[in-house]
């Protein structure tokens, strides 16, 4: 087997980066996943969000137990790169939030009627 590299993390966003990411989230139990390579193993990761960059870059923001501890981390990749693959992707959209959520947060539970 060929010698895999490992995931690079990105750097976040800056304002000299350009325009704002515009960014994609999901709901909890029905985010897709990455699976990261780290640490000699693929390591499972939940997406919280999908950023796409003023130049067009992808980015995946993350939550992943690097090392198998169960130390869950946040954690933003570039896509695509060697060390990360798709595990699964999801059956909900992703919603794209007000500015105040640009960084990927989670959505807002949604309002209910009375």
């Amino acid at each position: 087997m060929s010698e895999i590299e490992e995931a690079r993390p990105a750097r976040p966003w800056r304002p000299e980066d350009g325009a704002r990411p515009q960014v994609w989230t999901w709901p909890n139990g029905a985010r897709p996943a990455l699976a990261v390579w780290s640490a000699g193993r693929w390591r499972y990761a939940s997406v919280r969000a999908r950023q796409v960059w003023g130049d067009g870059s992808v980015y995946y923001q993350v939550l992943v137990d690097l090392h198998g501890d169960t130390r869950v981390t946040t954690r933003l990749y570039r896509w695509p790169q060697p060390g990360l693959r798709v595990v699964h992707g999801s059956d909900v959209e992703p919603s794209q939030g007000p500015d105040e959520r640009w960084q990927g947060g989670l959505p807002r539970a949604p309002r209910r009627s009375s």
